[in-house]
């Protein structure tokens, strides 16, 4: 049995984004070409199309609406955030790769995944799609985790922007630890150190800042030393990870120094944490070469025990 499921599908493809977009389909081919080497060693079970109702576990009605009608006549929802005919069905697929991630690990066919899916997720908030993500796929992973026993669920978000939709989900709940490092003064312009959640959720969200030209060194810092202490006191049942590549030195939309042996490192000492499962969702990364290589590098770590 492989412990390794790839999950993926042709439909994330058909979500338009339009010439000069950065999220563009070319990404996931990119991907795709980088890992066929590690396929026969992987599970890749194919994503479903998630009901509404599972959307509603994290976003409003009317979110859910917009983003249908937006689809429905090919609108953007602002000028970062484009639907075309079938964003909708791959934004519910996007969504239903963790559904299925979840579920595998729960049966017991494999113990990590990797969704390779499109559009990403972590800038959606509850009440709004924004920053090329529709629906936030790793936020309703996360509560559907929950529902199948995993009752502490920690999220960790590499991407290079700060997942601002995923803090304000868990922003008040003490069940969801948020961790993110990201490059500070970037888009969105949340994630403040200072942001620690409130209420129930106090201390359950963690902003680390990286300044522009960081390198791995300061990246690696923040994963070897900083967070382990806040993975040991929180003692998730499952790690989730926001899986965002556009942290490279190669990005377009950042300005980090890191590596690409960098970013290996980085994902070897994550998986390190805790001998729990892990499920990586593909973000940022623009890229589209880097991104392959970083894809495939990462699936390299998650195949070793």
């Amino acid at each position: 049995m492989s412990r390794v499921a790839y999950i993926s599908d042709e439909i994330y493809l058909k979500h338009e984004t339009g010439v000069g977009h950065p999220e563009r389909k070319e990404r996931l081919l990119a991907i795709e070409r980088a890992v066929v080497p590690l396929k026969e060693r992987m599970l890749l079970p194919k994503p479903i199309c998630v009901s509404e109702e599972m959307l509603l576990s994290v976003h409003l009605c009317e979110q859910i609406e917009k983003v249908q009608e937006c689809s429905m006549v090919a609108a953007s929802i602002d000028s970062d955030t484009v639907c075309s005919e079938d964003s909708y069905k791959a934004a519910k697929m996007a969504v239903g790769a963790g559904i299925v991630a979840i579920d595998g690990i729960v049966e017991g066919r494999f113990e990590r995944a990797f969704c390779a899916v499109r559009p990403p997720g972590h800038h959606a908030t509850p009440s709004r799609s924004m920053g090329f993500c529709l629906f936030n796929n790793i936020a309703i992973a996360a509560r559907y985790a929950q529902k199948q026993g995993f009752k502490r669920v920690m999220i960790i978000d590499f991407d290079v922007h700060h997942g601002n939709g995923t803090q304000d989900t868990f922003w008040e709940d003490d069940t969801v630890f948020y961790i993110s490092s990201h490059q500070a003064l970037a888009y969105p312009g949340t994630g403040l150190e200072a942001h620690i959640g409130e209420g129930r959720g106090e201390g359950y969200t963690r902003n680390f800042l990286m300044m522009p030209e960081s390198t791995d060194e300061y990246l690696l810092d923040i994963y070897e030393n900083e967070i382990p202490p806040l993975v040991d006191t929180f003692d998730p049942d499952i790690i989730l990870v926001s899986a965002g590549y556009d942290l490279h030195e190669s990005d377009p939309l950042a300005s980090l120094n890191i590596t690409t042996d960098g970013i290996r490192r980085m994902v070897r000492t994550i998986l390190d944490y805790k001998d729990v499962p892990y499920v990586f969702f593909l973000e940022g990364g623009y890229d589209v070469d880097a991104l392959g290589e970083n894809v495939k590098v990462t699936l390299e770590e998650m195949l070793l025990p």
